[in-house]
């Protein structure tokens, strides 16, 4: 879940992010040479160099510190290149993005909380190469499929309000995991934006100093704990559809490179392994398995659009992801089921079901794929 954050964005900076990723035809070939060092702690962010050249860019990281850390490279407005989230400490991870000449800066957030211990990150112009057509093709099928699901997101977000705002507990419940579905499948691109997953999508345990519980979460609590709609809850039920709203308008101007796409993948199986299979994502309502398969079928879209070109690199990586894919999504269609007890849960059996060995056999899968999965980007820009 991601922190709060008051990004000031004016036409000018939106234009010139566009303009620093390499989204178009192009990039710069120049950006291959040694990795930055990251070495994050509990209060610093040091980084072995401020300056590279632009193209490539890999992220060598560190966590020295007792808290998991989340490392973004960022605009200077705030919006996310790239990131990783829950590095554990003692642990370390590498982190592939690519950038145009420009002002960035590298985030270290300890806790996964807050703005973070900033550096700055100068990348400096270097010759143009032209990029693979096929990524190019990849970059705008990616785009076309996250308005998709941004798109069909909007009426079903209304209907889960519009049950609320009727005072009609069960038919909200029916409404919540539908109205999820494809915000989970494209989860990287909301959080790139910053200011929107924090009011959608966060768990109490994540909220910041002084932030109000907002969006679904929030009226889950209500709707199966609490087992009441009051007025409270019919105010947020508008202010989720106008922030999806927002998000959907949004989209079509994030921020998406062939790396971006390969990291979000990988992203989308982390939150599947720190919230999904803990039941802790949505632990009132149960419909983790839901989401779940929202986060694995938005990894596996990206990793199709990407395989021609990872193929050609590595053919023994996407053989064994073809593997992985396939094994996580058979053993998940194991829990589905059209029991009509079951209404809530869109087309899954509800999580406090699964026990802990079977929860254990979901983590084991996740985290097979996950490991490949985390070597589709260094892949794709070989």
């Amino acid at each position: 879940m991601r922190a709060v954050r008051l990004p000031v964005v004016t036409a000018a900076a939106t234009a010139a992010a566009l303009a620093a990723v390499t989204g178009c035809t192009e990039k710069s070939d120049a950006g291959s040479g040694d990795a930055i060092q990251v070495t994050a702690a509990d209060s610093k962010c040091d980084t072995s160099t401020k300056s590279v050249p632009a193209g490539q860019v890999t992220l060598k990281i560190e966590n020295k510190g007792s808290k998991a850390t989340e490392v973004e490279i960022l605009f200077p407005d705030d919006r996310i290149v790239s990131e990783k989230e829950n590095i554990g400490p003692g642990t370390k991870y590498t982190l592939t993005a690519e950038v145009k000449a420009g002002s960035y800066e590298i985030a270290c957030r300890p806790g996964m909380k807050g703005l973070g211990v900033r550096q700055k990150l100068t990348v400096t112009g270097g010759t143009v190469a032209k990029r693979d057509p096929r990524l190019d093709k990849a970059v705008a099928a990616y785009r076309e499929y996250a308005q998709e699901q941004a798109d069909a997101t909007i009426p079903k977000v209304q209907t889960f309000a519009d049950a609320i705002k009727a005072g009609d507990v069960e038919a909200a419940k029916q409404a919540y995991a539908p109205s999820r579905f494809g915000w989970e499948s494209t989860e990287p691109i909301a959080e790139s934006f910053g200011d929107i997953d924090p009011k959608t999508d966060t768990r109490v345990n994540d909220l910041e100093k002084g932030q109000k519980w907002t969006g679904w979460h929030a009226l889950e609590k209500a709707l199966w704990q609490d087992k009441k709609i009051g007025a409270e809850q019919k105010t947020l039920a508008d202010e989720l559809v106008t922030d999806l709203q927002d998000w959907q308008k949004r989209v079509g101007k994030a921020e998406i490179t062939p790396t971006s796409m390969a990291n979000g993948a990988k992203e989308l199986l982390d939150e599947v392994a720190t919230g999904k299979v803990t039941g802790e994502e949505d632990r009132y309502s149960h419909t983790d398995l839901s989401d779940f398969k929202g986060n694995v079928e938005g990894a596996q879209k990206s990793y199709e659009l990407l395989k021609p070109v990872a193929q050609q690199n590595d053919k023994a990586l996407t053989t064994e992801l073809d593997k992985q894919f396939t094994a996580l999504n058979t053993l998940l269609d194991k829990y589905r089921t059209d029991d009509p007890q079951e209404k809530a849960q869109n087309g899954f059996v509800s999580y406090d079901k699964v026990t802990k060995d079977q929860r254990k056999e979901l983590s084991d899968a996740v985290n097979a794929l996950a490991e490949p999965l985390s070597k589709l980007a260094a892949a794709v820009v070989k």
